[in-house]
This record gives structure tokens, C-alpha cells and sequence, in this order.
């Protein structure tokens, strides 16, 4: 299990810092993991997840739309 920071989870989402945390807070973002003081990082294996759920749901879409 491999934890990432704010600038890989930013990289591969393409979201930004504050859209991460509404995400999060609204419950449709994995949540950060406590490093210590004033560090956070991310389950890599989750933020892939929540990426293939959003690749899998336009897929969907476009099949219905088809």
C-alpha cells in the first residue's frame, strides 16, 4: 500500500487543492490519511479507484446515450 501527497493526488486528478476538500467533505473523495502534524496523504490505491469510477460512470453514459 503506497500513500501520496497533495501534489501526486492533484497530478493524477486533475482537481484542484480546494475542489479535493469540498470533494472530500461532501463524501465523494476518498479521505486523507494523518501523517503526523500538519501532514496528510492518500491511500494511492483509493484515489485510482475513485479515477476508474469516474472513467467507468462516462462510459456508461455513452452507452445509453448511444
Amino acid at each position: 500500500m503506497r500513500l501520496i501527497r497533495l501534489k501526486d493526488v492533484k497530478h493524477a486528478t486533475g482537481l484542484g487543492r480546494s475542489t479535493i476538500y469540498k470533494y472530500i467533505e461532501e463524501g465523494i473523495f476518498p479521505k486523507s490519511v494523518s501523517l503526523g502534524d500538519r501532514a496528510v496523504a492518500w491511500v494511492e490505491s483509493e484515489v485510482m479507484d475513485w479515477i476508474m469510477s469516474k472513467i467507468e460512470a462516462r462510459n456508461l453514459v455513452e452507452r445509453v446515450a448511444a
